[in-house]
């Protein structure tokens, strides 16, 4: 039975990343053709950062996607923290609204938004894209985050204002480091849903201001360009080196505590 379990694991993985492997072993082909090889170089590298329409939209949704991503943090696990201490049934209700956004289908979302820009007279370009991405990446930092607020001993921060720290003074030392790994996943999270959007961005941006997403969008009428090739496989390996050091980091905090604990 396990066998068949790690089999069933392998082919999962393989038909997840297969596509990923092919698509970074061709980024190095000599050729523009995906369908023959014909030798190993890095020229399409070199191609794509003298490509300005390229990096400007990179640019763009990494400016987009960090902005959108520390605002949604911010807001989010504000919200987190008010909706895990509140007991009234309202959060209830709150909560289910809050996460509204993130259920919702990204088209009626990103036709809301662009109407709602509209109406209130503002010009569609970087400013109502970035609204537009810290709308949707507050529900993800508030499912995130929600979680760990409600696993906190509050009697903790109590013990700490009884032995002489502040309301201010406790939850800088004591709340705030136990919610800091949810807020750095909240944050990650809202980021990545922030440079995978396309829909949502293609409504509410203007002329002259496009995201990766919108971009490669625009190329896919035309072809790939194998420039793409290669931003994808910088793209996979950046997130894949953030991931792996999240959790070693993750992992040696996880020791430490326990260590702590011991002693």
């Amino acid at each position: 039975m396990k066998k068949l379990s790690k089999a069933y694991l392998g082919l999962v993985l393989a038909f997840l990343y297969a596509p990923i492997v092919v698509l970074m072993v061709y980024s190095f082909n000599a050729s523009k053709s995906r369908a023959v090889w014909q030798g190993f170089t890095f020229d399409w590298y070199k191609t794509l950062f003298a490509n300005e329409a390229i990096m400007s939209s990179l640019y763009t949704t990494l400016l987009c996607g960090v902005l959108s991503a520390l605002i949604a943090t911010v807001i989010g696990s504000m919200a987190a923290y008010g909706l895990g201490k509140s007991r009234k049934a309202s959060g209830g209700l709150v909560l289910s609204i809050a996460y509204i956004p993130m259920l919702n289908a990204e088209i009626v979302t990103g036709v809301s938004l662009m109407l709602l820009f509209t109406i209130m007279g503002l010009d569609l370009g970087f400013f109502t894209m970035l609204i537009a991405h810290i709308t949707f990446g507050i529900p993800y930092v508030i499912l995130t985050v929600l979680p760990k607020v409600r696993q906190i001993d509050w009697s903790l921060a109590a013990a700490a204002q009884d032995l002489g720290c502040t309301p201010w003074q406790s939850f800088w030392k004591i709340i705030f480091p136990e919610l800091l790994p949810a807020i750095g996943t909240g944050f990650l999270l809202s980021l990545t849903m922030s440079i995978d959007d396309f829909i949502i961005s293609f409504f509410t941006t203007g002329n002259g201001v496009s995201n990766l997403s919108i971009t490669i969008y625009t190329m896919a009428k035309r072809g790939i360009k194998p420039e793409i090739n290669a931003l994808s496989t910088i793209m996979f390996t950046v997130i894949f080196v953030i991931l792996i050091i999240a959790n070693v980091g993750a992992v040696k905090r996880e020791k430490d505590k326990k260590r702590s604990m011991r002693i």
